[in-house]
């Protein structure tokens, strides 16, 4: 089979293994196995470097969706009456899953002697606010469904909790920026709560800036009479934006529809950019690795002149002796990006099991929970980013042979055989 392989392939697999008679062969050979390594090194990196990331990044948006709705549905009036309808039109698009009422405001909250502390206080219905988050779930102290209409109840995030030094069953304070205005002038909207659940959704922005009330207990501290929207539940929340623009076509031209990646726009570039760059930082790797190669091919084109010469007389062009030396550096490329890939994959779906290992090994402890909220290195490896790794390290293997290859075209056969 090998046998009725072009002459080019067959030159060029030799080249690509050590000789056996020549010390300098076997340290070219010697430098292919480093630029191998290093290539193989670089894109095992790549992937599991990204793998993590993508798997923080997934970590951290299903603890902001464990709170916020995949789709929120606004009324332009500023109140939606007529909810119940809206949600029935909503329910009918396939993707939906779920949808409740809600109504939201900053609001500052106190206790005590403590300052006033900024949260958004979203007033919503228990007994629907399950199908649309996982709030009541992450309720660690007291009861979600203690939020009774009238008895103005309220679900503190529990860093604002411990913030405030508020504990179950004791009071705190919420002022509105709305204002009432008095005789005396313009006097702040105040009422007094009780706290009647701690929730930890495991998220700093929530956990230390969010309280739920009743629907009913917020729209008479609001003032409205309806609730501001509704929030949506999805299937798979990846295709919220197409749903998002599906639902604006159900609903009446005077109604807004915004997905969650539309609320968390600067969250999601951020961690995009950061992919980018770090996908950059890290194929510079893989660059250096392949341009190896280089060195390589050139040190075997100076020691192959005469058998290049050789080749020449019997009848070779140039375009095939180009070919040789490109077959000769891509397969280097080709080996070490197998090598990586494999490398890379595996451990990107075994980090789990890894990283314990290494922490136990050591007695050293990557991610503090005390500090991070998690104690594990997630880690979700995407096979498009590890196809597009394969591609790039193999082009840029495939590139770092063309000097070389052209280098040893050019030798002229007289030349190369003067001095043997």
């Amino acid at each position: 089979m090998v046998k009725n392989l072009p002459f080019e392939w067959l030159v060029g697999l030799r080249y690509t293994r050590a000789g056996k008679r020549s010390g300098r062969n076997s340290f070219i050979s010697f430098i292919s196995l480093i630029s191998m390594a290093g290539i193989a090194l670089g894109v095992a990196a790549l992937i599991i470097i990204l793998s993590v990331m993508n798997g923080f990044q997934k970590d951290v948006t299903d603890r902001m969706l464990s709170v916020l709705a995949h789709v929120e549905v606004f009324d332009t009036h500023g109140g939606m009456p007529d909810w119940q309808r809206q949600a029935k039109v909503a329910m009918t698009h396939p993707e939906v899953r779920g949808a409740a009422p809600f109504s939201e405001s900053q609001a500052g909250l106190m206790h005590g002697g403590e300052a006033l502390r900024p949260a958004i206080v979203r007033g919503v219905l228990p007994e629907q606010e399950a199908q649309v988050s996982s709030v009541a779930r992450q309720v660690r102290q007291g009861s979600f469904e203690a939020l009774r209409p009238g008895q103005f109840n309220i679900v503190l995030g529990v860093d604002l909790a411990r913030a405030l030094g508020a504990s179950l069953g004791e009071k705190v304070t919420m002022v509105l920026p709305q204002g009432t205005v008095t005789p005396a002038g313009l006097v702040p909207r105040m009422r007094s709560f009780t706290v009647v659940g701690i929730f930890s959704a495991q998220h700093q922005e929530f956990d230390a800036g969010m309280a739920f009330i009743h629907l009913q207990d917020a729209e008479r501290m609001l003032r409205m009479t309806a609730p501001m929207g509704l929030r949506l539940r999805l299937a798979d929340m990846h295709r919220a934006p197409q749903v998002a623009e599906e639902l604006k076509k159900l609903m009446p031209p005077d109604v807004t529809v915004r997905d969650w990646s539309k609320l968390n726009a600067n969250w999601f570039a951020a961690v995009q950019t950061e992919k980018r760059m770090m996908f950059i930082i890290l194929t510079l790797i893989v660059a250096v690795a392949a341009f190896n190669l280089v060195s390589t091919l050139v040190m075997t084109v100076t020691d192959k002149q005469p058998d290049i010469a050789i080749l020449r007389t019997l009848g070779a062009s140039p375009r095939s002796i180009m070919k040789i030396f490109i077959i000769q550096g891509a397969l280097v490329g080709l080996l070490g990006t197998v090598l990586g890939v494999t490398g890379g994959v595996l451990v990107a779906l075994n980090i789990d099991v890894i990283v314990p290992f290494i922490e136990h090994l050591f007695g050293v402890q990557f991610l503090s929970r005390d500090i991070y909220y998690i104690s594990t290195v997630p880690s979700d490896m995407r096979w498009p980013d590890v196809t597009k790794i394969g591609i790039v390290s193999v082009l840029l293997a495939f590139l770092a042979t063309m000097y070389p290859s052209w280098s040893a075209a050019r030798v002229k056969p007289a030349e190369a055989l003067r001095y043997e």
